[in-house]
């Protein structure tokens, strides 16, 4: 039963579910559909601004002397997996349709997820400081690098806004650069209220959500999605974190890092996040290609919990310390 529990959705998937079924039934047209654009817009600068103000720089300056697990997990996040988008090409096409392959070219350009990669990593008894730093990296790097892989992968389709890195800049990067400057002010404030922080991290997302799917019902797009499209959808992106999952225990086992790096090292070079990808999607992509294209990494997210849920089990219940198998899988907060 305990097994059956881990395969279902988190309840923040679920809630992202009815976002997106609610942008289906009703979505928002005209005056409020400017509405829920302005405010998607503050909840990202928002959003970036918590996060820069949470995140220490000494947790990182500290972890940066592991320089080659850094470059392994960096390598498998953005050279690695966007070779595999890249690969998916013959792909695009009817099925699934072009919006589909944009989204998951852009799913493989994302830098790793924080929260889930330390949970995990922690769970499975890894080498927890050095995945709070190279996810932490890897998310500072990704605001820079991501727009630029973005740009280079997909502007030949002509599907990318072409103010997205500048709207990426103005959005992300100042707000989170912001927080970083006002981290010594209120840091401490933002640790005594995690339920705060939880709720503006769940909130914009969901917000974004609702407001790309909306766009994405009023222009029609949904008819032109079959639901072959779909599932091949979820088959490929099955298979991307099938082979990202392989290729990290292959990698860390082939350099010779220890048992703890390795999980580090897996955990943290095969995820994806769902926080960060989200308002990228809507600064990058135009109009109402931006609500088909974060499916990939909606399906990606939920993949990605589930099976390294029951993966840090069985790393857990390897070790030494038979205790440690002992320890649940708790679901990571706000999709990141």
């Amino acid at each position: 039963m305990s097994r059956l529990r881990r395969l279902l959705p988190d309840g923040f998937t679920l809630t992202i579910l009815g976002s997106v079924a609610l942008a289906v039934i009703l979505p928002c047209r005209g005056e409020s559909a400017r509405w829920i654009t302005a405010a998607s817009g503050a909840a990202i600068a928002l959003l970036f601004f918590l996060q820069g103000a949470r995140l220490s720089l000494d947790v990182v300056y500290a972890g940066m002397l592991h320089w080659r697990l850094h470059l392994t997990i960096f390598a498998a996040t953005f050279v690695v997996f966007p070779l595999l988008g890249l690969a998916l090409h013959p792909l695009s096409g009817p099925v699934p349709p072009l919006p589909l392959y944009l989204g998951l070219l852009f799913l493989c350009t994302l830098p790793s997820a924080v929260q889930a990669s330390v949970i995990f990593t922690s769970v499975a008894g890894g080498n927890v400081p050095a995945a709070l730093c190279s996810a932490s990296l890897s998310s500072i790097v990704g605001l820079v690098l991501t727009p630029l892989l973005v740009g280079l992968l997909l502007q030949a389709h002509g599907e990318v806004s072409p103010n997205g890195i500048g709207s990426i800049a103005l959005h992300l990067l100042l707000p989170f650069i912001a927080g970083q400057v006002a981290q010594r002010w209120i840091a401490g404030w933002l640790r005594r209220r995690q339920s705060v922080v939880k709720l503006v991290d769940r909130g914009s997302v969901l917000l974004m959500v609702y407001g790309a799917i909306s766009a994405a019902t009023v222009s029609g797009a949904w008819l032109q999605l079959p639901a072959s499209s779909l599932l091949v959808l979820a088959a490929v992106d099955a298979a991307l974190l099938a082979v990202m999952l392989a290729f990290t225990t292959f990698a860390a086992r082939r350099l010779g890092f220890s048992r703890t790096d390795e999980i580090a090292i897996v955990f943290c070079g095969s995820k994806k996040s769902l926080v960060t990808g989200i308002p990228m999607a809507n600064a990058l992509f135009a109009g109402p290609t931006a609500g088909i294209a974060v499916l990939p990494l909606m399906v990606f997210h939920q993949l990605q919990l589930m099976a390294c849920a029951m993966l840090s089990q069985r790393y857990a219940a390897g070790q030494p310390d038979q205790e440690a198998a002992l320890r649940p899988a708790p679901q990571p907060a706000a999709g990141s």
